[in-house]
């Protein structure tokens, strides 16, 4: 018999602030605790070194976490010129240096390249797996690491502040919104070589991973302050939350019953109830993902198939 999980049946999300210095999964850690949640989990991680948005699902929300990865992110970020570490942020060590320096103009210049659909080599200390260990793992025993490269999307790449500043000449700051698997450090690694030079991510915030932003967000130690409160505070989100850009499909408490047990039900009674989806369907096309409601209650996340909505995940609030 499975044993029971400890802690309460909490289900929604909760947007931490991250603060730099400790890891996604202390973060998740931590609200668990405070929460005395039964189950979390977070949606993207930020590596020790970042900071801001890190939203942590609790309970059933953890079967839409997918979701939450899937959205576009922002980060706003620091480079430090003229050397490399192995680990492409300032928690490594410096491994290479140049003396060459890009101004403005060349820096905005070359942006260009790097926005679209590119393909990235991600940081040899990535979570990616290589037969079947972490990359980190065999970077950290200074084995060989061999990643292939990968498409991701860059939507924006903004320089913010010029590098040729008296104060700080060896900096700048930059914008980005991107897609999932995407590596900053990645990429500011790849910019500094098309500039002829080094570089390496000195700060690194995330200020929005899809719906989440920072004024939906609270600091570890407020979360902490409000203990088991926050699960009955505006803090707690709902766990549709993720799911606002996908469609709402909405069912009798018959249907609702039949897709817990992992039935599949007819389109066409569902469309003709919903009619912000259009006439006879429109715009669900094969493998379309849906919200299942039965009333203000998210049933399960299902996919639309052959005239049918098949349950993918079935939430059991």
């Amino acid at each position: 018999m499975a044993r029971k999980p400890k802690g309460r049946p909490i289900h929604g999300w909760i947007v931490i602030d991250k603060p730099s210095g400790i890891t996604a999964a202390t973060v998740v850690a931590r609200v668990r605790r405070a929460l005395d949640a039964a189950k979390a989990g977070h949606s993207g991680t930020l590596d020790p070194l970042a900071t801001g948005i890190l939203p942590v699902a609790l309970g059933e929300a953890t079967k839409t976490v997918s979701f939450a990865m899937d959205h576009r992110k922002t980060y706003e970020f620091e480079v430090t010129w003229g050397a490399s570490t192995d680990t492409d942020d300032s928690d490594g060590q410096v491994t290479a240096t140049s003396t060459v320096r890009a101004d403005a103009a060349a820096i905005t210049a070359a942006l260009p390249a790097f926005t679209g659909t590119i393909q990235q080599i991600p940081p040899d200390y990535s979570a990616i797996k290589v037969a079947g260990q972490r990359a980190y793992d065999l970077a950290r025993r200074k084995e060989a690491v061999v990643l292939a490269a990968r498409p991701v999307r860059i939507d924006s790449f903004t320089l913010l502040a010029t590098p040729d500043s008296e104060a700080s000449p060896d900096r700048a700051k930059f914008r980005v919104e991107c897609g999932k698997g995407t590596y900053i450090r990645a990429l500011v690694r790849d910019l500094a070589q098309a500039l002829g030079t080094l570089g390496h991510i000195s700060a690194l915030r995330r200020t929005q991973t899809g719906p989440f932003a920072e004024n939906r967000a609270i600091s570890l130690e407020k979360l902490e302050a409000l203990g088991h409160k926050a699960a009955d505070s505006e803090v707690l989100l709902p766990t549709r939350t993720v799911l606002d850009d996908i469609p709402a499909l909405a069912l009798t408490e018959e249907e609702a019953r039949r897709m817990t047990q992992g039935q599949a039900i007819a389109l066409w009674p569902l469309v003709k109830r919903s009619p912000l989806i259009g006439p006879n369907g429109t715009g669900l096309a094969q493998g379309t993902p849906v919200q299942a409601l039965c009333g203000d209650k998210l049933i399960a996340v299902a996919e639309v198939g052959n005239g049918m909505v098949r349950p993918v995940r079935v939430l059991n609030h």
